[in-house]
């Protein structure tokens, strides 16, 4: 991995932590505050490497319409699902339910840069 890379994955994981309990953000939404609007894939693919970083909550990253998209990244069928769950967000068919309620926004509530 290249050092921008490492650089930019660092930057996803520093948002992600702030992601509270019982919320969630979208992978495009931390593209966005950071500045990258087109790498929603790339932050993502940050994700997909977060889970043997406990102190960042990946299951709390989901796509643009609240799909459990990076759920096989997690060790068990439904991990992130039973995370989520035990956050009180309800989760049918692999999606969000009330995404919107629970949506939280980087760049509303950690401000734009």
């Amino acid at each position: 991995m290249n050092q921008d890379n490492k650089n930019f994955f660092q930057k996803v994981y520093e948002v992600a932590k702030h992601i509270p309990y019982g919320r969630v953000t979208s992978y495009g939404a931390i593209a966005k505050y950071l500045g990258a609007a087109r790498s929603a894939r790339m932050v993502g693919w940050a994700m997909n490497g977060a889970g043997s970083m406990p102190e960042v909550p990946a299951h709390r990253v989901v796509n643009k319409i609240g799909l459990l998209t990076g759920k096989h990244h997690f060790d068990g069928t439904n991990l992130m699902q039973q995370l989520l769950e035990s956050e009180g967000i309800q989760v049918i068919d692999n999606q969000i339910q009330d995404f919107e309620t629970h949506f939280w926004d980087p760049f509303v509530e950690l401000g734009g840069e």
